[in-house]
């Protein structure tokens, strides 16, 4: 073997071991990773974490006092903000936000651009939360944290394994087949499971897990429980509708043409699609207008 080069059966630990190498969480950001466990977060108690970060609060305000919310007044506090825009919402918001904030903080690899990542993250976020809301499907308040958690795994590779993320990059672009086979040729894991395996480490409810690492299996999820689609179909349909409408990773990452027909059905996306796309846009644009 060549000086250097690791044998295959590495990857997967040198590309765990990116986990490691990223920024530490914010006090928030630890509190609202924490909190996903338990769905019943307080008015007060998210208010109060949010008043000890100056910057997101900040943000928090600015995204209030949008033209988006059309308000006549000024909000100047983040407990009027939270009875205005209300808890589960704000409580996404601040989530999106704070990890957009963590990504900024990574230096990006050769081939890599973090903007296109972030947006194309907080778009699965949000679509897989308003699929979840047209349709039956296990754990839905996961939906935001797995969609945008979802690619983790990429980003791990990216700057873990840079020479191996465009050696996959370039097999991607040059055939058809799925990106997760060929990072498991490669590294003999792929981008969902090791997103999992994050997740795991973070201690994100197990549903949420789930969700992550069977986000590309045509197979249904082992570990759902009942009569209603896995929250991982959700997660894989917003990951293409956001690819259509362009908030892409890669540009050889596929769209709708692949997507689950079952789930496709389920939530009659020929019925609601233009409904979905207007809500990706709206809180997309609230988001950015608060960064």
């Amino acid at each position: 073997m060549s000086p250097g080069i690791l044998p295959r059966e590495s990857y997967r630990e040198k590309a765990m071991r990116g986990l490691d190498a990223l920024p530490p969480f914010s006090p928030v950001l630890n509190h609202l990773m924490a909190s996903l466990t338990h769905e019943d977060v307080s008015f007060a108690e998210l208010a109060t974490v949010i008043e000890r970060d100056t910057v997101l609060s900040g943000n928090v305000l600015r995204l209030v006092n949008s033209a988006l919310y059309g308000r006549r007044g000024t909000i100047s506090s983040i407990r009027a903000a939270i009875s205005l825009l209300g808890l589960n919402k704000l409580r996404k918001y601040v989530l999106g936000m704070s990890v957009a904030r963590l990504w900024a903080r990574i230096e990006a690899p050769p081939g890599w651009n973090m903007r296109r990542f972030n947006d194309h993250s907080v778009a699965v976020a949000i679509l897989a939360d308003a699929i979840v809301q047209r349709g039956q499907f296990d754990y839905p308040e996961g939906a935001f944290a797995a969609g945008l958690l979802h690619d983790l795994g990429r980003l791990m590779v990216a700057t873990s394994c840079p020479a191996q993320y465009l050696e996959i990059s370039n097999q991607a672009r040059a055939t058809n087949r799925r990106l997760e086979e060929i990072e498991s040729d490669i590294l003999e894991v792929n981008h969902a499971e090791l997103s999992a395996a994050a997740l795991h480490r973070w201690g994100l409810p197990p549903a949420v897990q789930s969700a992550v690492l069977y986000h590309h299996r045509s197979t249904v999820d082992p570990t759902a429980v009942s009569s209603w689609l896995p929250l991982s179909r959700a997660v894989e349909l917003a990951d293409h509708l956001a690819v259509d409408s362009g908030y892409r990773i890669e540009d050889f990452d596929p769209g709708i043409a692949q997507a689950n027909p079952e789930v496709v059905a389920a939530i009659s996306l020929s019925e609601h699609g233009s409904a979905l796309e207007a809500e990706l846009e709206r809180e997309i644009q609230a988001m950015r207008s608060a960064l």
